[in-house]
């Protein structure tokens, strides 16, 4: 399984509980396309959110989330990992 990091703008004035609720809407539909949204990331000041994901393809992150109503044009694998 693949693993995605996508980033969204325009989320300025996005509170903690609201990015949790956005979060939850992706929770709720992902095994729909196979994917695992893991965890999810908010930069309050430029109104960025990152988003940890596995799944099939990165047309299977997309779908969900344009789904869920968070549409986003980067999405990048993450192919290599150090820890």
């Amino acid at each position: 399984m693949a693993r995605f990091m996508d980033v969204h703008s325009g989320f300025v004035g996005v509170t903690e509980q609201q990015l949790e609720e956005a979060h939850k809407r992706d929770l709720a539909i992902e095994a729909d396309e196979g994917v695992h949204f893991e965890r999810a990331w908010l930069d309050q000041e430029t109104g960025k959110v990152f988003c940890l994901a596995s799944g099939p393809s990165r047309e299977a992150v997309l779908r969900i989330h344009e789904r869920a109503g968070h549409p986003t044009s980067e999405i990048y694998e993450l192919t290599v990992e150090v820890a």
